[in-house]
């Protein structure tokens, strides 16, 4: 398999030759999992090497910081999150989604499987935990509007990120925030199943859970394009060699080799986006009204003031 990967890289090099080295670094939005499969993967094949390009890879010690670091200008692309640019933007950062890392939702509000949440209607007089006030909150009410409930119907806690303790501990009922492809791992290690009731079933729009932001006024358009072609190479190899590329992944440090870590591979890779630099315009549109409709922001932001499709801008 590895001379493979290095006659298709060879390949890959005659094929295209590389543009002047331009440097770019990336903050993610946390440390380093399997959701970053396609940069990580991008670097170890030589993908970002070949399309001109020396990406430095950084992690966030808070993980607030990557809008406000890439609206400054500190650094040239972030990981953020389609419902957190809405706000972003309402909050005067100079941000636009550039590109797609996850294209599907991740979240979801999360149940002891056994526990006496079996359906939404149960959750009546439940406590409900949440990580991180704002756009949680937010699906929260209208998951339970979606079933004829109001906010008041359930007690609302701050649990922070103890999101799997909180459910076992029977701190609360049910966890809206959870990430699908870790915390049903997680609870599942611990020995108890759990369950997801899933945003986009539930009354919120389907949206991009991962999503590259830039500030539109510093950015480098064909620089960013070269590094999204790249990623598009290595989602598309983690799609065709999940395994390989899991060992490729899994490699570049020991604390990524865990029981948790492979299990969310398996259920994380078949999200990657495959099209990082495709802009599905309805989805903004959509999730504007929806958080407009909410009351969580004012609303009236267009397409263009939230996302560009890159490919478009570096080909003017």
């Amino acid at each position: 398999m590895k001379t493979l990967i290095t006659v298709l890289a060879v390949a890959a090099t005659i094929a295209l030759p590389a543009a002047a080295q331009d440097r770019l670094s990336v903050m993610l939005d946390w440390f380093v999992n399997p959701d970053h499969g396609p940069i990580i993967l991008a670097q170890e094949l030589g993908y970002f090497e070949q399309a001109g390009l020396e990406v430095e890879i950084v992690t966030p010690s808070d993980p607030n910081d990557p809008p406000r670091m890439a609206a400054a200008g500190r650094v040239d692309l972030a990981i953020s999150y389609q419902p957190q640019l809405h706000l972003s933007r309402h909050n005067d950062l100079p941000l636009r989604r550039v590109g797609t890392l996850i294209s599907t939702p991740l979240t979801c509000l999360v149940v002891l499987a056994d526990g006496p949440v079996q359906s939404m209607s149960d959750l009546q007089g439940a406590k409900v935990g949440f990580a991180v006030a704002g756009v949680q909150e937010v699906m929260l009410d209208a998951m339970l509007a979606h079933h004829g409930m109001a906010p008041e119907d359930v007690e609302q806690i701050n649990i922070g990120w103890s999101i799997s303790p909180a459910l076992m501990s029977g701190q609360v009922d049910a966890v809206i925030g959870a990430f699908r492809n870790f915390e049903l791992n997680q609870l599942l290690i611990e020995g108890t199943e759990g369950r997801c009731f899933y945003p986009e079933a539930e009354g919120v729009p389907a949206y991009d859970e991962l999503i590259y932001v830039a500030n539109p006024e510093r950015m480098n358009t064909d620089a960013i394009a070269r590094f999204l072609h790249a990623t598009e190479r290595a989602a598309n190899f983690i799609v065709n060699n999940p395994d390989t590329a899991w060992d490729i992944f899994a490699a570049t440090a020991s604390e990524l080799q865990t029981e948790l870590n492979t299990r969310a591979w398996a259920d994380t890779w078949p999200r990657f986006a495959t099209r990082p630099a495709a802009l599905d315009a309805g989805r903004y549109v959509r999730f504007e009204a929806f958080l407009a409709e909410r009351e969580a922001i004012p609303g009236g932001l267009s397409v263009a003031g939230l996302a560009l499709d890159i490919t478009a801008v570096a080909a003017e």
